[in-house]
């Protein structure tokens, strides 16, 4: 469906039992919202690129479940089966884009929070059924005050650092609101992350390390703005996150016409890895600004204390 001019613009529109995304393929010449009725066409759409942005691709997954069992798929009479199914569903999504850590982190607790409700000895499939939607539904609230949050730490840690007078920002990688639920990640810092490492060594679009070079050899604080759920202390660097790689046509042909001299090869890394050591502003989450070094730490002391 089209959409227009005085409507705001965003990644999603959710409401019980339907689910539209804007398909970024088709900007800036159309503005046009598409149905995501099931799991398969929410890989689609993640996958060709349709919607973008850790947060968002997370939310798009999820909130894809989320209308399916709305619609009364998958067992109806027995919990159990109902688990197993919303498993294979998720197991299912999670290929769609392997950097992006997001859509993996919640899907995993959307496994944990189902197999807790599973072992509660009243529960029935329909009221299972209802708590995995509810449970969903809230990350699209999550979403939108992690949002706000990590802009206003960021924000403040970029301030307190001027004495006087303005500043000038650089953002890169898709970190407004199209990026997210609404609102955005990154809107007073500088990069996003689809994610970080242990050791605070982050993977965001192609071209973000090539920016923190220049900033470190002009002295420019350099920023990463990332919520809880794009850190991934399982991994100790960089060197170990999967990058996801796109196909060549990408770069070599726009709108279906071939704008590269026919049979060239192409390789098309999606994500480039930025070493900790260039983020020398820090890393802004929606708990706060924290260096590299500190991040593990910081997450880890802030889970132990009952957050997220």
């Amino acid at each position: 469906m089209s959409s227009g001019a005085a409507m705001s613009l965003e990644a999603i529109r959710y409401r019980r039992g339907s689910l539209a995304i804007l398909n970024q393929l088709l900007l800036p010449e159309q503005l046009r919202y598409e149905p995501v009725a099931s799991v398969e066409r929410a890989w689609e759409a993640i996958r060709a690129m349709e919607v973008r942005g850790a947060p968002a691709i997370a939310l798009v997954g999820c909130l894809s479940l989320a209308v399916e069992l709305a619609a009364g798929a998958g067992p109806t009479g027995d919990a159990a089966e109902l688990e197993t199914f919303v498993g294979e569903r998720l197991r299912f999504v999670v290929t769609a884009r392997p950097t992006a850590v997001n859509l993996g982190r919640e899907a995993q607790r959307l496994r944990d929070f189902v197999r807790r409700r599973v072992r509660s000895p009243d529960v029935t499939a329909q009221g299972l059924r209802e708590s995995i939607i509810e449970h969903i539904e809230g990350l699209l609230e999550k979403d939108r005050g992690d949002n706000r949050s990590i802009g206003a730490h960021g924000a403040r840690h970029i301030l307190q650092r001027v004495p006087e007078g303005g500043v000038t920002l650089l953002t890169h990688c898709n970190t407004g609101t199209l990026a997210t639920a609404g609102y955005g990640t990154a809107l007073a810092v500088v990069v996003g992350a689809d994610r970080v490492a242990a050791s605070g060594d982050t993977a965001n679009k192609i071209g973000t390390y090539q920016l923190a070079v220049a900033a470190r050899h002009h002295g420019i604080p350099f920023y990463v703005a990332a919520p809880s759920s794009s850190c991934d202390p399982a991994l100790p660097g960089g060197a170990d996150i999967p990058i996801e790689e796109r196909p060549g046509k990408e770069l070599t042909h726009l709108q279906g016409l071939c704008l590269a001299a026919p049979g060239i090869d192409v390789w098309n890394p999606a994500f480039d890895v930025t070493p900790h050591d260039l983020i020398t502003g820090g890393i802004v989450t929606e708990f706060g600004v924290f260096a590299p070094g500190e991040l593990r730490e910081a997450l880890a002391e802030r889970a132990a204390a009952g957050g997220q």
